[in-house]
């Protein structure tokens, strides 16, 4: 829910990214059904936009602590057998040297100079879920019901903010990265009304 609401927010800020989502389910799933699950792998835009709302904001900005098992240096720092240790993933998502204008939202990164650059913990720089055995363990889920469920929803409604009013992305701090302000949409169908079922 935190990633469909942060996403959702995102989209509404940039009505052009909303509007290329929407004229991609047209054409690749029409006006006349809903998405199905067999419609994703056409919908590269929509999976781009996701990936962009997990670098942004991330379901949690700091990784699960782990514990030095051995004593090491990183980055020029000592640390000791039994230091915990936390990563900035925000940070790291948003670190200049890796991402151009690391602060907007700009889903075509993701087509463009980062294609190949996936969520699943195999590239350091994009770790929404954690990596290694610490991973998320509900990544797969996510990456599948997420995208699912913003497809059905972009294609099935048109969603506004009253009176097109920009969407306050404030963060709360804790564990997990939610809005601070709830988000208030409305929606108005976009398909015909038998389609509803």
């Amino acid at each position: 829910m935190v990633t469909l609401t942060w996403t959702l927010s995102l989209l509404l800020n940039n009505k052009h990214a909303l509007k290329k989502a929407q004229d991609e389910m047209d054409k690749h799933v029409g006006m006349e059904r809903h998405v199905e699950e067999s419609d994703m792998k056409n919908l590269v835009y929509l999976q781009a936009i996701v990936k962009e709302s997990l670098r942004l904001y991330p379901a949690a900005t700091l990784s699960a602590p782990r514990v030095a098992d051995a004593e090491c240096v990183v980055a020029g720092y000592h640390v000791p057998v039994g230091t915990r240790l936390l990563v900035n993933i925000k940070k790291i998502q948003r670190e200049p040297s890796v991402w151009s204008n690391p602060s907007e939202f700009r889903p075509e990164r993701f087509l463009t100079s980062q294609v190949n650059m996936d969520v699943k913990g195999l590239h350091y720089e994009l770790i929404p879920f954690g990596t290694g055995r610490r991973a998320c363990p509900g990544m797969s889920f996510a990456l599948r019901v997420v995208p699912f469920i913003l497809a059905r929803f972009l294609h099935a409604f048109e969603p506004t903010t009253e009176m097109d009013m920009h969407v306050d992305m404030t963060e709360t701090g804790g564990l997990a990265n939610v809005k601070a302000t709830p988000l208030e949409v409305s929606i108005t169908p976009r398909l015909r009304p038998e389609i509803y079922g």
